[in-house]
């Protein structure tokens, strides 16, 4: 369809440009029907590019292989090593014989004291879970067509609406926990570290960096009346409903241990080999970044590159796989810290995990130093590269120590209700 208001005709030639004249643009723009379904539009655009895909298939194996390969330890401890304990443990029991008990059944009397810190542990764990379970819902929308990887305004739009309106869920999570871990007088403490920790770290990066671009008059700063409209859902919608949550999970009864905690609690053996735990968790988060380092690059690639991010079906078979890494990577190193007679596995189980998120972060450093797209940049433009990605690191920390804290607190009541204690 021509434009009408143009005057500019065929065959005309070239305009001089000078000062003071009215320069014409015009475009022609011819409409066809496309026997293309809506859901599969963007098919072409996968099948344009074989070798993309062939990378995206071996994404996926490589974190199918670390699945299976986790799945096996920890089948090999639960079918094992643990059955292996049960009679082990009984048999002693039957015989009244507990001075040759060793092993995770001598801290059954402490496995369940409350850790350092509950408070902040609660809190984090019910962050974890809002941003576990937006991340569910946006992955699903997506993968249905909902949501349009070329509209990355929709995209971004929906995951802070689903963030706001998952609010509940970090206020219940984490009142829950701390109701059953220790259920003291920190319970405002909670509710309101629920409603503001993370917001808060979010909003005054954010914050701060929208000022750097007002700064250099850049035309990707946010103008204020969204910053406002920002703080209105935060304050209107957000904190409400993180009180909400916290109220429903306070109101419920707390559920009960297997076993009773003792008064005194046990002297905590040296590690083996004088190992320090802070070392194993540096070890524990390579597996989980190790099964998104593919994905993590055609992430970064559409974010800073400019690339259009398609593969949804994909990113959320890796999602998959990584709940899985997660859940048996933390399940392993808890037993192995169990066995070794020490009962402070709370943050152990949250942070074997949540480890991976500082190989995010430090992936996303070396991104920006080798890209040739990043040569030559202001600082600016690199404090503002980091400080998203340091956001996302701790969303991402986040997410992964909880689906950690949640396996492991559910293996340790498992094993704990299995065995029988006086």
């Amino acid at each position: 369809v021509r434009s009408l208001s143009c005057p500019i005709k065929n065959g005309v030639r070239p305009q001089k440009v000078e000062d003071g004249a009215t320069v014409w643009f015009s475009y022609d723009v011819t409409f066809q029907d496309s026997p293309i379904a809506w859901a599969t539009r963007w098919d072409p655009l996968m099948n344009a590019n074989p070798e993309l895909k062939q990378i995206q298939w071996f994404s996926i194996v490589n974190s199918f292989m670390i699945g299976i390969f986790l799945t096996a330890l920890v089948g090999t401890i639960l079918l094992r090593t643990l059955l292996r304990d049960f009679v082990r443990y009984n048999q002693l029991e039957e015989e009244d014989d507990q001075e040759d008990v060793t092993g995770w059944k001598l801290v059954h009397g402490d496995v369940f004291r409350a850790p350092q810190a509950a408070a902040m542990l609660s809190v984090l764990y019910g962050t974890g879970a809002q941003i576990f379970w937006i991340t569910v819902v946006t992955l699903v929308f997506a993968v249905f067509g909902f949501l349009s990887p070329a509209n990355r305004g929709g995209l971004l739009t929906a995951l802070v609406t689903f963030f706001v309106l998952a609010s509940t869920i970090s206020g219940y999570a984490a009142a829950r926990l701390y109701s059953v871990v220790e259920g003291g007088e920190a319970r405002r403490l909670v509710t309101m570290g629920s409603a503001f920790f993370f917001p808060g770290i979010v909003f005054v990066v954010f914050f701060g960096l929208n000022l750097l671009l007002w700064a250099y008059r850049s035309s990707g700063a946010v103008p204020f009346f969204t910053l406002l409209l920002l703080l209105v859902m935060w304050f209107g919608v957000s904190v409400p409903l993180v009180f909400l949550g916290a109220y429903l999970g306070y109101k419920q009864k707390p559920s009960e241990f297997p076993v009773r905690t003792n008064q005194i609690p046990r002297q905590i053996p040296p590690p083996p080999l004088g190992v320090p735990k802070a070392s194993y968790l540096l070890v524990a988060g390579v597996l989980p970044f190790g099964v998104v380092f593919m994905e993590l690059v055609f992430i970064l690639n559409s974010i800073w590159q400019n690339q259009v991010y398609y593969m949804f079906g994909f990113l959320l078979l890796v999602f998959l796989i990584l709940v899985l890494t997660c859940a048996e990577m933390s399940i392993v190193f808890t037993y192995l810290l169990l066995s070794n007679e020490d009962y402070k596995w709370w943050w152990q189980a949250f942070l074997t995990s949540g480890s991976s998120g500082l190989y995010v972060f430090l992936y996303s450093l070396y991104y920006l130093m080798t890209q040739p797209g990043f040569k030559g940049i202001n600082i600016a433009s690199i404090c503002i590269y980091t400080g998203y990605m340091a956001l996302m690191s701790i969303a991402f920390f986040l997410m992964t120590g909880f689906v950690g804290f949640f396996a492991s607190f559910t293996f340790v009541r498992k094993i704990y209700g299995a065995i029988r204690v006086d």
